[in-house]
């Protein structure tokens, strides 16, 4: 279904996580009515709520059991148990407690279901339980039910907003959904019209907006799905990173909101800043095991080239996970960790590893199969450790470190087409990220060139850049071109993520 196009990006997990972990939002006492199925945000359950929030899971759960035992007709403990279930999953990957957890999913919305009509938040409700659980079964490959849950949420919601107008908390989950079905592919906007499904990221973002200005008890929740959506589909302002960094800092035991910084700023190449925020990162008894934390700390390290204390983590990681993503990558970390140190010997073991183990429906552990499988036909060569070497330096934000690997070369150093377009690709971003945006310029016109009617990826990722350069100068025509020419690659390792943040740009340019 299309819905799992939209998730399969290279931080599918993370985006989910991070999205819907802050999908209920700052909630408030309210009396929806007098019979006996209510909603009312008890002191109680308001703790229990930001217990979740902090990942404090078990804490969590033991106030909503106390709730219960005088309560049981209050919608939010339904809501709470999911809440708390889903936190869970997202993070664990925890394939028996999915199984055993998912059948909780009828049951409570059955019990929701018993809430007045006339209260607007039985169909918010609802709609938010089918959008959690409708995002765990597509990461756990259960796509088709997956992407029902994703309708009958949409539907809910529209219906609510239609019934209940002045009721803002729907905008908030609403503006998600028109974001993300906004951000649908164009070769798959042919089923959301069928399926009466709208997608708008203009629409989505003056929505989510609303619930922000406009709406007291939401407004933290809604600015977070806000720079969660510019992060990972849209563009951040230095504004919004700048409130990504400070929201850990307000909230020190929250882990989510550390985890959340970390991950984000490693994405956006400051691995300098994203270090803080792991390292101060809250832990302790209560909080939910989170063994992915070793997986960021190798990736920091490997990004340094300190690729013994990579390993280190990575193995740590590989230790402690229980989860089904990831395997496939953090083996090729490790095979990293000793090729470019040089020792193609024990290299040669993780190759071996990535080939027989794990899943691979994220586009880091698809890359991982595609190059184990590349790596034992003979076609990665020796000239593409420097290429690495200065690929990871670039990710992490160590510009000079990374312009000093490629220094010493030029394209002629390179022997392969891809190869050479991915040299002319890494120095343009190394230039592009230190601010010498037009001398990057001339880097990704010529990966673009060398790599014309051909499915090389770095050609595409070179003409996303091209865009976003002419749309930050306001010459929307060329940048309209330039996103155009980036969805026009086919079947290169990140042709999902290219697509998605290419199309969500055109949408903007009106397009």
């Amino acid at each position: 279904m299309f819905f799992s196009k939209i998730c399969k990006l290279k931080n599918y997990p993370h985006l989910l996580c991070l999205i819907f972990i802050f999908s209920v939002g700052y909630l408030f006492t309210v009396q929806a009515d007098t019979s006996n199925y209510y909603v009312k945000f008890t002191p109680k359950l308001q703790k229990a709520y930001f217990e979740i929030q902090k990942l404090r899971i078990q804490p969590a759960r033991n106030l909503i059991d106390e709730e219960r035992a005088s309560n049981t007709g209050n919608g939010f403990i339904q809501y709470l148990d999911n809440y708390a279930d889903l936190h869970y999953l997202l993070i664990s990957e925890d394939k028996i407690a999915y199984k055993k957890m998912s059948e909780k999913e009828d049951e409570r919305l059955a019990s929701l279901n018993k809430l007045p009509d006339s209260s607007p938040y039985k169909r918010f409700f609802q709609a938010e339980i089918r959008m959690h659980w409708a995002f765990a079964k597509i990461k756990f490959g259960n796509e088709i039910s997956g992407s029902w849950d994703v309708i009958k949420a949409y539907r809910l919601l529209d219906e609510n907003r239609k019934k209940f107008p002045a009721f803002l908390p729907t905008l908030k989950s609403l503006g998600l959904l028109h974001i993300l079905i906004g951000s649908v592919p164009d070769n798959y906007t042919w089923v959301t019209k069928i399926l009466g499904l709208k997608g708008n990221i203009k629409l989505g973002v003056q929505e989510i907006e609303t619930v922000i200005s406009e709406e007291p008890f939401f407004h933290q929740e809604a600015q977070l799905i806000n720079l969660l959506l510019h992060a990972y589909t849209l563009q951040l302002s230095e504004q919004q990173l700048a409130k990504i960094k400070q929201l850990p800092k307000d909230q020190p035991d929250n882990l989510l909101l550390h985890f959340f910084a970390t991950t984000i700023l490693i994405k956006e190449g400051d691995s300098q800043s994203a270090s803080y925020y792991l390292s101060s990162a809250p832990t302790g008894n209560t909080y939910i095991d989170f063994p992915f934390l070793n997986y960021l700390k190798g990736e920091i390290a490997l990004q340094r080239g300190k690729y013994d204390s990579a390993a280190s983590w990575y193995l740590l990681f590989q230790k402690e996970y229980k989860g089904f993503n990831y395997i496939k990558d953090s083996n090729m970390k490790l095979f990293m960790c000793e090729w470019l140190a040089n020792d193609d010997v024990h290299a040669d073991i993780y190759i071996k590893k990535i080939i027989a183990g794990g899943s691979a429906i994220i586009e880091g552990d698809k890359f991982a199969q595609s190059f184990a499988e590349e790596y034992q036909s003979g076609k990665i060569t020796f000239r593409q450790k420097i290429l690495y070497r200065s690929r990871y330096a670039t990710d992490g934000g160590f510009l000079d470190q990374a312009m000093d690997i490629l220094a010493p070369y030029s394209e002629k150093s390179f022997v392969t087409l891809e190869d050479k377009a991915e040299f002319n690709y890494r120095k343009g971003r190394i230039l592009q990220k230190s601010d010498k945006t037009e001398q990057s310029v001339s880097y990704f016109e010529r990966a673009v060139t060398l790599t014309k009617n051909s499915s090389i990826g770095f050609g595409a990722s070179a003409a996303l850049q091209l865009g976003y350069i002419s749309k930050d100068k306001k010459q929307n025509v060329q940048a309209i071109f330039f996103f155009k020419a980036a969805m026009a690659y086919k079947k290169h390792e990140y042709k999902n993520s290219i697509d998605n943040k290419a199309h969500a740009a055109l949408s903007e340019l009106g397009q």
